[in-house]
């Protein structure tokens, strides 16, 4: 909503810019230090726009080529003001850019962060970094011009419902020539950051590396760079340190965590580029945004070009840094990266590399790769499915919980563990998928693996459904599913042989049971079939072999994407409920053949965390069997 007066433009923000606001305004966090990186980073960001819009159009920055941060406290009125000779913004950016959030996910971030105990980190995360000023200041005034416009723009706001923007006062135009000035009117507790000593700490602290000079004013007038503006990736490892690292990375990444792992090198030869990449400790907000974007920046010799050139594939996401290109042309546009040949090669050697260093994380420093994992597993397995090339590689990187670790929240295997300690005559690597952990490892289907001492993999990521649909072989052994398809376990021996001899004892007639459920469930089920999975448990639903295997075919089907492929329900003939469907077809007592018939179909979609067709009718036939067995009728 936008209202004319007299002294310009009252716009309402945008639901949740108000409710960030609201949040700020009224801000317990205690890491309030961030709002000057954010500022600070969009006005790095603002400079790199120019610097790149002048490679074609020169005369924008003609007039003043220096680009550069100014940060200014003045004691007297209580402001800080930050400002650049950017790219600005004319009236219409000031809104979009300052009145609303274009960003998939926002609810869900705006309810995350109200629970936060500190939400500075989320700040960060999500990039709505401008906003979190209103947690130092009571009022802020923006004023721009935009690169080769002659109009001047001023935004303001105390972070209620709206804001005002006008064109700017005269005095404005010797002030704001080109790019952003921002100006925070701060509150009483927040008045130690004009003092140019907190602003130096400050810069310091988070910015230090940004690449353009950030200066401040001395008492005397005089102004003076407070950070090293030097493209930390150009220099040699051996001239820096791990808090310099640690520096960089929360400058590069906007993060508050520490990094999990650096990779840091300069490739020559066909090309030359210098690469600076960090794992996070901690997953980024947006990790699982449909969009899967990565957030590695390309620079052209130090000149920022894009942070959207997909350097890496979507599994190495939560990667963030910096590749700096020697040979690429200044003026390659964005469009222009996705089929340039040269950006194809840094991009896949970039990616063998990250894939190596992770590999060589997880042998040389195991407890510093299994935070990695735990944070990005899930991710990083979605390159199992994608990445052809590198398959076999990150299957041997992953880590899996099985059922020999399946009481250890934190106990992992890796395929080469599992092929190690396999059982005599076993052939293949067996997995079960699912929704979750506590289900998989609670599965009826897992009954006979366990009575011959087979380890299973239990695969509860969404991701695990979508990769083990494709066929996959370690070491020779293929990965066989426990829900899809025939499972004989051939000769490995059961581990209690006296429980083979007592199972053998009194099958039912098998051909006579099968039938009589088929006929009673119908169509509902691909078919019925006795089964070699189950041990203890009456019945199972499990997968033909061909086609998708039964967790994939409940997400497809989640998203309107099914095949419509029906379940097989295999029972275990020798289950009491199992018998007694036999027994009461044999007595003629069809109405227990029925009801039987469907209690097991409904408990086997219990089973796999489903509900019963009918739920309804799912009681109704649980309280008549119950009084019947009660009553003896």
């Amino acid at each position: 909503m936008t209202e004319n007066t007299q002294s310009g433009e009252t716009h309402s923000f945008q639901a949740e810019v108000a409710e960030l606001l609201h949040m700020m305004v009224h801000s317990v966090y205690s890491e309030r230090d961030i709002f000057l990186r954010e500022l600070i980073s969009n006005a790095s960001d603002a400079c790199d726009k120019l610097r790149y819009e002048s490679i074609s159009k020169p005369d924008l920055s003609a007039a003043d080529p220096n680009l550069s941060i100014r940060i200014r406290g003045d004691k007297t009125a209580s402001t800080l003001t930050v400002a650049d000779n950017g790219i600005g913004m004319d009236r219409q950016e000031l809104i979009d850019n300052l009145g609303t959030i274009a960003r998939s996910g926002t609810r869900a971030f705006m309810t995350k962060l109200a629970e936060a105990k500190d939400g500075a980190g989320l700040i960060g995360q999500f990039g709505v970094g401008f906003y979190s000023a209103f947690m130092v200041a009571d009022r802020i005034v923006v004023t721009s011009r935009k690169a080769g416009s002659d109009e001047i723009w001023s935004w303001q706001s105390t972070g209620g419902a709206g804001f005002e923007l006008v064109r700017a006062e005269d005095d404005a135009s010797a002030r704001v020539t080109r790019g952003t000035e921002v100006v925070l009117h701060l509150k009483e507790e927040a008045k130690q950051y004009v003092e140019a000593y907190e602003i130096e700490r400050l810069v310091h602290t988070y910015s230090d590396h940004i690449l353009f000079p950030i200066m401040t004013t001395e008492d005397g007038g005089e102004l003076r760079q407070i950070n090293t503006a030097s493209a930390i990736w150009q220099r040699s490892k051996s001239e820096l340190k791990p808090e310099d690292y640690a520096q960089a990375y929360r400058s590069i990444a906007g993060a508050f965590d520490d990094p999990a792992m650096t990779l840091h090198y300069r490739a020559e030869g066909r090309q030359s580029y210098a690469v600076l990449l960090f794992a996070p400790s901690s997953p980024p907000f947006d990790l699982y945004d449909p969009g899967r974007k990565g957030r590695v920046k390309l620079y052209v010799r130090r000149v920022f070009i894009s942070d959207s050139a997909d350097l890496l594939p979507p599994y190495l996401r939560f990667i963030r840094g910096v590749v700096d290109s020697e040979d690429l042309p200044l003026n390659i546009s964005r469009e222009m990266l996705q089929n340039n040949a040269q950006v194809a090669q840094i991009r896949k050697a970039v990616t063998g590399r990250v894939v190596s260093e992770i590999a060589a994380l997880a042998e040389k420093e195991p407890e510093k790769f299994a935070h990695v994992w735990a944070a990005f597993g899930s991710v990083i397995k979605e390159g199992i499915y994608e990445d052809h090339e590198r398959r076999a590689q990150l299957l041997g990187l992953a880590r899996f919980r099985t059922t020999r670790d399946a009481t250890v929240e934190s106990g992992t295997r890796t395929l080469k563990d599992y092929v190690a300690d396999m059982r005599p005559n076993q052939a293949a690597i067996y997995y079960l998928t699912g929704d979750h952990f506590d289900r998989i490892k609670s599965s009826p289907k897992l009954e006979a693996a366990r009575a011959r001492g087979v380890e299973v993999l239990l695969l509860a990521d969404h991701v695990d459904a979508f990769w083990t649909s494709m066929p996959h072989t370690f070491d020779g052994k293929a990965l066989k599913s426990l829900s899809q398809g025939d499972v004989e376990f051939g000769d490995v021996a059961l581990l209690d042989d006296t429980k083979e001899e007592a199972d053998k004892a009194s099958p039912a007639d098998d051909a006579l049971t099968v039938a009589a459920i088929k006929n009673v469930l119908g169509d509902r089920v691909a078919n019925v079939q006795t089964s070699h999975r189950l041990t203890e448990s009456a019945c199972c639903l499990v997968a033909e072999s061909k086609g998708p295997d039964r967790e994939l075919e409940r997400l497809l089907a989640r998203q309107d994407r099914g095949t419509g492929t029906k379940p097989i329900l295999e029972i275990n003939t020798r289950h009491a409920l199992v018998k007694s469907i036999s027994e009461a077809k044999l007595g003629g007592r069809d109405g227990d053949v029925n009801d039987l018939s469907e209690l097991l179909l409904d408990q086997a979609r219990i089973l796999d965390g489903d509900v019963p067709d009918d739920p309804a009718a799912f009681v109704v036939r649980i309280n008549r069997l119950a009084v019947r067995g009660l009553t003896g009728g």
